[in-house]
């Protein structure tokens, strides 16, 4: 299998169909969050839809690239969410994800093999597969927060 193509799978995995490594994805885990648990604050925890524009705004980002754009996201501004005051705002926010993931997932797999050990925008970010590669692992660490907060919002309602 070429390299983009087990990349593009294990993205997927993650994102939108997978259950191998967490035993879940995003998708699964979203797709029954109400707007309410969605912006439900634990603590000093982030909310899963602060943490799903975090994950989108880098998907999003990354998927400028792949389109010819520029390298415009920065860090600071990653959580840097508009209000989410309905459940219009969150299903946009939620539909928007999983549409870039699903354009994310595709884009990696049709790069080329010979893409993915090219510097990534400039030598500094390194190349394509390390930037992928550093997506996928970002997925996963926010996905167990996601999952363990879903998981205290359904024993706070008990």
């Amino acid at each position: 299998m070429q390299r983009t193509k087990e990349l593009a799978n294990r993205m997927n995995e993650v994102l939108l169909n997978g259950r191998w490594i967490a035993n879940t994805n995003y998708k699964l885990q979203l797709e029954s969050v109400t707007w309410k648990e969605a912006t439900q604050r634990i603590g000093t925890l982030n909310t899963i839809a602060l943490l799903t524009f975090h994950i989108n705004y880098y998907i999003a980002g990354l998927l400028q690239v792949f389109n010819g754009g520029g390298l415009e996201i920065r860090d600071k501004y990653s959580f840097d969410m508009p209000p989410i005051e309905s459940e219009t705002d969150w299903l946009r926010l939620k539909n928007e994800f999983l549409v870039n993931s699903e354009k994310f997932v595709q884009e990696v797999a049709n790069l080329t093999d010979q893409k993915l050990d090219e510097p990534f925008v400039d030598e500094k970010y390194g190349t394509y597969l390390r930037n992928i590669e550093a997506v996928i692992e970002h997925c996963y660490y926010h996905l167990g927060q996601i999952s363990l907060i879903r998981k205290m919002i359904t024993e706070n309602d008990k």
